[in-house]
């Protein structure tokens, strides 16, 4: 038996699975780490967290299995997206990465909004200029660290990290490189154009590969640290999005993805790249070649339940807290949450956006507050959903949903009532690394597409309809619109 390896570096922990030539998981290996706020709505991590992890994980997926090394055919890697990893001439980290969900960089947004035009922007990248991605972290590390900034000779993504650690390979995959915003959307690389405006030299970024594509082999210190075989092909991948999308067969027009995870994302695959006028969806290449994707994306989904409980109740489990709210009905009695705890980007790119409890009375306890988070998550994941059904390319029969939201049949349930949509998940599945295994199944040749691969081993289970409770959600979905229009200026009043 063969096995491929799928890594998946994400913002607190990088996982490493182990999948059959069945596309059976058989080991799963995982190691946490912390990240670092060092003022309010910044968010950093040393890179060198995510080596250290990836040689824990893989080597607990070893040890788990007993797979040998010369059983490992290939490597497929996704992560965290939008993250700046600088290094030196040397390799070294220049600094702490900026990640995919810090809000510093609101004057470098508008400053390439300036220098290049708003709408020229998207027609070439997909996407405006937000806080959360690449491009603007670069220009601020240019503008406030200038002695760093000096130092930087090679550009990359947190799993291109791992990467670079693993075979020695400067390389990153298309998916994840268009989130960036400095890539050429259609042609599917860098964009010169955006380079040349923003003063960035094209040498300091990577070679470009589609996902399945293999990039390098494992380097002799790499199979040492790992207890890998020196020479086993590691490939492409995706950003994590697209790599989830993989992973449960989103990868043709008409099947949507959700992942509930610390953040929330609708996602919908394309045939050819789709931009939407005011940049409010963003558009990116996928990790199968010659596909795009649109991409809703809430910055505080699951994270905004780990929040309630970490802030509210510490003792409580999260079973706990949703079996609490089970016994609330819809509407959690007239409390609504708006979850933009970390600002948003769908469909309100503003990183000033807070989170709020509206229609608090003395009745409402934990129970009631539980209830009208699970609930604002899904409103707003609607808002995404109905942005991409407005442009035709979306009108999803069934939403095939990932994360570890998705534990909770409740919120299903409520995924479903809101979104008017049957919600199926994937039995036993690992999203993005197993997105990333089956892209690195493909770069060993096991299955000629990334087609292939998913039609041989993605299994689909309905786990909820839309019920009773949907006709209240449509109405109240409105009023939960009108919300964030009305307190929007008290964000920057509050800062």
């Amino acid at each position: 038996m063969s096995y491929v390896l799928g890594m998946d570096v994400s913002t607190t922990a990088t996982k490493a699975l182990l999948v059959d030539e069945t596309g059976k998981v058989v080991g799963v290996g995982s190691v946490e780490y912390p990240y670092d706020t060092p003022r309010p709505l910044w968010s950093e991590q040393d890179p060198r967290y995510w080596w250290d992890a990836a040689v824990g994980a893989i080597r607990k997926a070893l040890d788990q299995t007993g797979v040998s090394a010369d059983e490992v055919a290939a490597i497929g890697l996704t992560g965290q997206m939008h993250g700046s990893v600088l290094l030196d001439d040397a390799g070294e980290v220049v600094r702490p990465a900026i990640l995919w969900n810090d809000q510093r960089t609101e004057e470098e947004c508008d400053e390439i909004r300036r220098r290049i035009g708003k709408e020229r922007l998207i027609q070439i990248t997909g996407n405006d200029a937000l806080t959360g991605f690449t491009a603007p972290k670069l220009l601020w590390v240019q503008r406030h660290e200038p002695e760093n900034w000096e130092r930087v000779r090679h550009i990359l993504l947190p799993k291109d990290y791992v990467r670079y650690r693993l075979t020695g390979e400067f390389a990153i995959d298309v998916a994840d490189g268009s989130g960036t915003i400095l890539f050429d959307l259609a042609r599917r690389t860098w964009s010169d154009e955006i380079l040349d405006a923003l003063g960035l030299d094209r040498s300091l970024f990577p070679d470009t590969h589609e996902g399945p594509d293999v990039t390098g082999a494992l380097s002799a210190a790499a199979a040492e640290a790992t207890g890998l075989r020196a020479g086993t092909p590691v490939v492409a991948g995706g950003g994590d999005q697209s790599a989830n999308a993989v992973g449960v067969g989103a990868i043709r027009p008409g099947i949507v993805a959700l992942s509930l995870g610390t953040s929330g994302v609708v996602f919908a695959a394309t045939e050819e790249p789709f931009t939407q006028a005011e940049g409010r969806l963003h558009a990116f290449c996928h990790a199968v070649p010659d596909r795009w994707h649109l991409m809703g994306v809430m910055l505080s989904a699951a994270g905004s339940l780990r929040w309630l409980r970490d802030a509210v109740a510490p003792d409580k489990s999260f079973d706990e807290l949703v079996a609490g709210a089970a016994e609330v009905e819809p509407g959690a009695e007239g409390l609504m949450f708006l979850p933009y705890l970390s600002g948003e980007r769908t469909p309100h790119p503003d990183p000033h956006a807070r989170g709020a409890f509206v229609g608090l009375t003395v009745r409402h306890d934990l129970r009631h507050m539980t209830r009208a988070v699970l609930e604002g998550v899904a409103y707003g994941l609607r808002d995404s959903l109905q942005l991409m059904m407005e442009t035709g390319l979306a009108r999803p029969h069934e939403i095939r949903a990932s994360g570890g939201g998705t534990r909770s049949q409740l919120w299903c349930q409520i995924l479903a009532d809101v979104l008017g949509t049957q919600i199926a998940t994937i039995p036993d599945a690992e999203g993005a690394a197993y997105g990333a295994a089956l892209l690195a199944a493909v770069g060993a040749g096991w299955f000629p597409t990334a087609d292939e691969a998913c039609a041989a081993t993605v299994t689909v289970q309905p786990v909820a309809e839309p019920g009773d409770a949907a006709s209240h959600y449509d109405s109240h979905h409105p009023i939960y619109q009108e919300l964030y229009p009305a307190l929007r200026f008290y964000g920057r009043r509050l800062d």
